[in-house]
């Protein structure tokens, strides 16, 4: 009797183990903190090879992307001023809600971004099927660009 309740207790705190290393590592997304201007810079230097981009300024992100006031805590952008569809956002959230809230928006984005290429620049339309949304955390990223394995690369890389 005193060896099968010792396995009992013993069975008993193997699935607690478990239990908590797995909600521990639940899929509630990455806690690692990402640099979003490093990445953003990489990417830009990385992955654009037929534009050249400009840096957005922040307050023009509302606009641009409809953010609410306070969803977005810091946020580096890249856009194209030569009527291609590269893009490049990175941003850090508030919060996991309001991440997932941004990455919504950013794929409406593309989604209006592809319905305008579409119109005149078939290419340029089809390079937005390939467009990369994802989410870390409280991060959030969207990439348009010429060279996808490397921006997946990049992105494993940082946390994404």
């Amino acid at each position: 009797m005193r060896k099968l309740s010792k396995r009992i207790a013993l069975a008993a705190c193997m699935v607690f183990s478990v239990l908590a290393l797995t909600a521990c590592s639940g899929s509630g997304g990455s806690k690692k903190e990402i640099d979003v201007a490093k990445t953003a810079d990489e990417l830009n230097s990385s992955v654009i090879t037929t534009d050249q981009l400009t840096e957005t300024k922040s307050e023009m992100l509302g606009s641009i992307y409809f953010f609410e006031d306070g969803q977005v805590e810091i946020s580096k952008v890249y856009m194209s001023g030569n009527a291609t569809a590269d893009e490049i956002v990175v941003v850090s959230c508030k919060d996991e809600e309001a991440a997932k809230e941004v990455e919504n928006l950013l794929k409406m984005r593309v989604k209006n971004q592809k319905e305008l290429f579409a119109t005149y620049n078939a290419d340029e339309a089809a390079k937005l099927d390939k467009a990369i949304v994802k989410t870390s955390g409280k991060y959030v990223v969207l990439c348009v660009c010429d060279d996808y394995d490397k921006a997946e690369s990049i992105l494993k890389d940082a946390g994404f």
